[in-house]
């Protein structure tokens, strides 16, 4: 019986016949470069040239053939080789191949480099000559290196200001037949713009001062288009505004001043917030926030919140008046409630006071404190309940550097604080409070992570029996010594009550592996306490996690298990910056 082709014998609708002619481009094309010797960046440039032929029946692919060894020419000339011998053929069949087959021979080497800085650019050490093994004499030509190079100083004449600046000399000779090329470039960047005086435009509620405190750079700064991005950064940052447009551009007829026109939306006054969150310390938990972004010219501002958990519930209030720079500096009124239920105590606590926080060179935070506190606690047994009251002036320092954020690879966070208080001036006994924390972490090759953590601190005072439980120390949990419950580790008195050390000392180290997208095993040991005497006994906690890099940070899930004590596994479940 003789084969016939379905198409041949389909007598019918148009519709049929359509699918009929549309039948051979069914056929799926297939591109196959093969090196000789193997070259993993040459077949990459040569399919890149290419492109898809997925599209292509055999026919269509016999007539591209010709093209496709031409682009595979350009592609071998780009990566420097000149005497590369191609040839290409199509192997038909349902789904049809385009077969490409490279000898590259020698490759161009670069003879004569040459890359110079003119005009004033040449005296601005921030303006960076490229300088890369890709444009050193006997490196292969490539010219993706001598294209990325002139681009470089285009972008940093721009950023910098040199908006005149020009190649005078830009010249790339290349003799395919001796193998070598040279590069000349020459950039004269000309006379150097400035930055005028900042206008702002459309109507705010703010007076001249607090926007001008916004403003990162004075009149007449030479330009950086860092320095532009982060005025536009501070007026977004502010919470003032919901639109924030800057145009710092040069305009003919006014020399090499740029005036800079700002112009602003202000954003809504006021702004509710609502969220939920869960962690294995004070497990469910809900927050609320209101905040009125100004409530004047000046910037001025006033909010409220409040936390409801089953160990922690607190309700607080404060009022900012912005400083200079006005991002950084403030100085905070607060007042708050807030009632804990601790293991063995529950501690109702008002508070009253003012805070000045700076930023300090290389990103220090400092803090300085004035409080009043008074804290009513009871021990569950009648017996032990007190009330103290203590005007607390303090102050702390701290500062995190890495890499990243949310998720960094390496860096360390440092956080001191010292407080204290006077018998007599509204305060019921002497104290000095000193605590330190220290995180560090650092990847290795492959992806290893190493981070540590140290935790310490003390109170001296003659009247320890005064010292309510806030100002104590406890130790157990998600962030101390997994394995234990949260503030479970403390001296206990005589009735076998939990009521908080005079001394903390708390150690961790943990080690991480990713092992998909996002995702990372973990392993710990943490190690420490919280006592009256620094020569008790250490708690020992260890055991296996999984980390998730979500989009608002790492998500911590720990089964973890208490050493020195009887007992099973406990579960850790936190979320936040490693950092």
């Amino acid at each position: 019986m003789p084969r016939m082709n379905f198409c041949q014998g389909l007598r019918g609708p148009l519709l049929l016949g359509l699918l009929c002619t549309m039948n051979p481009a069914l056929a799926k094309a297939t591109l196959d470069v093969k090196i000789e010797p193997a070259n993993g960046a040459l077949k990459a440039n040569i399919e890149a040239f290419i492109g898809s032929i997925s599209d292509r029946d055999e026919e269509a692919l016999r007539r591209f053939r010709r093209s496709a060894q031409e682009q595979a020419s350009q592609a071998a000339q780009a990566l420097g080789y000149y005497q590369a011998e191609i040839r290409s053929r199509v192997k038909g069949g349902k789904d049809p191949v385009l077969l490409v087959r490279v000898v590259p021979g020698e490759p161009v080497r670069l003879r004569n480099v040459a890359v110079r800085i003119e005009g004033e650019a040449s005296s601005l050490g921030a303006f960076r000559v490229p300088q890369s093994k890709a444009l050193s004499p006997g490196a292969q030509l490539n010219h993706g290196a001598y294209e990325d190079a002139k681009k470089l100083i285009q972008n940093q004449g721009l950023r910098y200001g040199f908006f005149d600046g020009r190649f005078t000399r830009q010249r790339l000779d290349i003799d395919p037949r001796a193998g070598v090329a040279d590069i000349e470039l020459v950039y004269d960047s000309g006379p150097r713009y400035s930055l005028g005086g900042v206008s702002f435009e459309g109507e705010t509620p703010f007076d001249a001062d607090l926007l001008s405190r916004l403003v990162p750079f004075p009149a007449n700064t030479p330009y950086d288009s860092d320095e532009v991005a982060k005025l536009s950064q501070n007026l977004q940052a502010s919470g003032y505004f919901e639109e924030v447009r800057v145009d710092a551009s040069p305009v003919k007829g006014q020399g090499r001043l740029i005036p800079v026109k700002v112009r602003l939306t202000p954003a809504k006054p006021r702004t509710l917030g609502l969220g939920v969150g869960f962690s294995t310390d004070v497990g469910p938990r809900a927050r609320a926030n209101w905040t009125r972004h100004w409530i004047n010219a000046q910037g001025h501002r006033l909010g409220a919140e409040t936390e409801v958990s089953p160990v922690r519930q607190s309700l607080g209030t404060w009022y900012e008046i912005p400083l200079d720079p006005p991002l950084t500096d403030t100085l905070r009124f607060t007042s708050g409630v807030q009632r804990e239920n601790l293991v063995d105590v529950d501690s109702r606590r008002v508070t009253l006071g003012g805070q000045w926080q700076s930023k300090l060179p290389d990103d220090w935070q400092r803090v300085i404190s004035l409080r009043w506190e008074q804290e009513t606690f009871d021990y569950g047994d009648g017996s032990d309940d007190g009330r103290s009251s203590f005007l607390i002036p303090g102050i702390s320092y701290g500062v995190t550097r890495s890499d990243h954020k949310l998720d960094p690879s390496q860096g360390y966070s440092l956080q001191f604080d010292v407080r204290g208080a006077k018998e007599g001036i509204l305060s019921d006994t002497d104290f000095t409070y000193a605590s330190v924390m220290a995180k560090g972490l650092y990847t290795l090759p492959g992806g290893h992570r190493l981070l540590g953590r140290v935790q310490t601190g003390g109170i001296a005072t003659t009247d320890f029996e005064a010292i309510p439980p806030s100002l104590r120390f406890f130790a157990g949990g998600d962030q101390s010594v997994r394995g234990y419950d949260y503030q479970t580790l403390s001296p206990e008195d005589n009735n076998g009550k939990k009521v908080g050390g005079r001394y903390l000392l708390v150690g961790s180290a943990e080690y991480q592996y990713p092992i998909a997208e996002k995702w990372r095993l973990a392993a710990f040991v943490d190690r420490g306490n919280a006592m009256d005497s620094l020569s008790a006994a250490m708690k020992t906690g260890a055991g296996l996690g999984v980390r998730w890099v979500s989009p608002v940070g790492p998500i911590r899930l720990d089964l973890a298990k208490a050493l020195d004590d009887p007992g099973g596994f406990r579960i850790h479940f936190s979320m936040g910056p490693e950092l």
